[in-house]
């Protein structure tokens, strides 16, 4: 039941936050700050999620299945935001399943270390995410 409950914060998580970030590119001329901001928030929120997820879970690869579940459910928002009316572009479905793929390799290559997690995948996960977006 727990598993299912987090799912569901991770979609209407990860679904707020893109909008809002979204909201930042696509609305605003400061584009470089815009970008600053999609980047820490989406970030965060992988980085945190994933670290969590695989330390409740304890098997290496559930970052990869919580970066798509997050990706799957974005895209739904972004169906459903645009068969509302709002432009295609109101909702950025960012590229998060390489970073995770980073935080699953550290948490195997570090025996399920949860410190190392923390900080390698982490740092990893931060420098990865803006590149790939």
């Amino acid at each position: 039941c727990t598993h299912y409950l987090f799912i569901v914060v991770v979609a209407v998580n990860s679904t707020l936050l893109t909008i809002s970030a979204g909201d930042y590119i696509f609305y605003t001329d400061w584009a470089w700050t815009s970008f600053v901001v999609f980047s820490v928030s989406q970030t965060l929120m992988l980085a945190v999620g994933a670290a969590y997820y695989l330390t409740f879970t304890g098997v290496p690869g559930t970052a990869t299945y919580y970066a798509l579940i997050m990706t799957v459910y974005t895209w739904i928002a972004k169906g459903a935001w645009f068969s509302l009316g709002y432009p295609y572009s109101f909702i950025v479905v960012p590229v998060w399943i390489p970073s995770a793929m980073l935080m699953d390799l550290v948490y195997w290559a570090t025996k399920k270390n949860k410190h190392s997690l923390i900080l390698m995948g982490g740092v990893l996960c931060g420098m990865s995410l803006p590149m790939f977006n």
